[in-house]
């Protein structure tokens, strides 16, 4: 599993002109079934993506397609870790791998 941080590098309002492309592109990772939680940051610096089922070399791919990253209006930071517990109803991150 991955923990993907993003850190705004431009104003917010270049953020938000391409927000709709931004949730477009989250879309499409949570129709695939690799992003389990996406939200913004507080403060509103940055966003965190919480990713699964995947390895890191297709995250990073995925991640490269984001516009906030084409535009160059975030950078990212990703760490993996392997979840030992979680609350009922979240088994479906442990990972088996």
């Amino acid at each position: 599993m991955f923990l993907v941080t993003l850190t705004y590098t431009a104003d917010l309002a270049e953020v938000d002109a391409a927000l709709a492309e931004h949730v477009a592109w989250l879309g499409r990772q949570y129709d695939d079934g690799v992003f389990a939680a996406s939200g913004r940051r507080v403060p509103r610096v940055g966003g965190v993506i919480l990713a699964a089922g995947l390895t890191r070399d297709e995250l990073e791919r995925r991640l490269a397609g984001d516009p906030f990253r084409m535009r160059g209006l975030a950078e990212y930071a990703v760490e993996e870790f392997v979840p030992s517990r979680v609350a009922p109803g979240l088994e479906q991150l442990l990972e088996t791998r």
